[in-house]
């Protein structure tokens, strides 16, 4: 009889990730992936165990990594907070996603990453437990529902000692989904919308996210402001140029200025209907921070936040969960 072992990591000082690890199951069933099936215990919490010595998982230090091993999860069920769970704003909870190492490679130092969309107090990483290839692992996040009422969605990764995303059977990212109070107002994260490229269909549906909007043009103009400078006005052409580019990033999987179909950064601005004097287009990848720390890390990308030469800025977010990246940021600052 396979004994159930619960685990749990400590991460960091003041991380808010536990996981848990069981020995693998007799079968599962191949290829299943899901991100909606209900609690087995609603309202279930993890408790707080001193850990226990693994009888079934080999010390970290004995694990031999099999060369050329290829890394594959399952999402077998979640836990706790199945999706659109309706919370109150400023509550507190629990979500629990169980996984199993479906592939050939241990999970030794990985990882699991806030990706893109809400964070709702979320560590940016934090280590999870060695996890034998068969094995299962429970992942807990605990985190904040957010102050305004809507629909709100946070997606996560698995991540190796490389920083490549683990592959969750067809998906790259999992997440969590809910609802604050009546969920009246227009959600955060956006609902998916379809790209369409120089007028002709296309299958990818991103998800945009305003509120990421918001907050990227509220820090670029506090930046600004920090440095004496003007800070910029919004202008729907830039914002409508910057979206279409970011979308055209996350559907066609690049991060760089030149546009899937050839176009440079003044044709996409001309083709908004915007005819610049000046111009200067920055990218980054991730939420409004990570685009932040991306640019201070490098001098031409701060200079052009902080382009003393620019009057209007635009911005854009896509998020498409096949692509390598996630999210997808475009800032277009400009002049007429």
């Amino acid at each position: 009889m396979l004994k159930r072992i619960i685990f749990l990591f400590a991460i960091l000082l003041t991380s808010c990730i536990s996981v848990s690890v069981e020995a693998p199951p007799t079968a599962v069933e191949s290829g299943f992936v899901t991100s909606t099936l209900p609690p087995t215990k609603p309202g279930f919490v993890p408790m707080t165990l001193t850990p226990i010595p693994l009888e079934t998982t080999a010390p970290t230090s004995a694990v031999t990594i099999p060369a050329n091993c290829k890394d594959s999860a399952v999402l077998l069920r979640d836990v706790t907070i199945e999706d659109e769970t309706k919370l109150k704003a400023g509550e507190k909870f629990t979500k629990t996603w169980e996984f199993q190492n479906n592939g050939t490679c241990p999970w030794v130092g990985y990882a699991v990453k806030f990706a893109a969309g809400d964070q709702m107090g979320a560590p940016l990483s934090a280590p999870i437990a060695t996890t034998l290839s068969g094995e299962k692992i429970q992942i807990s996040v605990e985190l904040v529902a957010p102050s305004a009422d809507g629909t709100y969605t946070g997606y996560f990764t698995l991540n190796n000692t490389d920083g490549k995303d683990v592959p969750i059977g067809i998906e790259k990212t999992f997440w969590v989904k809910i609802i604050v109070g009546n969920g009246v107002l227009p959600t955060k994260s956006g609902a998916s919308v379809p790209y369409v490229p120089n007028n002709k269909n296309s299958k990818c549906a991103y998800s945009p996210n305003d509120g990421y909007v918001q907050q990227l043009i509220a820090m670029i103009n506090a930046a600004r402001s920090k440095a004496k400078l003007k800070e910029l006005a919004v202008n729907a052409q830039l914002m409508s140029a910057a979206q279409n580019h970011s979308a055209d990033m996350a559907c066609n999987n690049f991060n760089g200025h030149t546009g899937s179909d050839g176009s440079w950064i003044g044709d996409r601005l001309i083709r908004a209907g915007y005819s610049p004097s000046h111009y200067v287009e920055i990218v980054a990848i991730g939420n409004p921070q990570d685009a932040m720390n991306q640019w201070a890390a490098d001098q031409a990308h701060w200079d052009a936040v902080l382009d003393f030469s620019a009057t209007e800025f635009g911005v854009g977010y896509a998020y498409y969960a096949n692509s390598d990246f996630g999210g997808y940021i475009t800032v277009d600052f400009a002049s007429r």
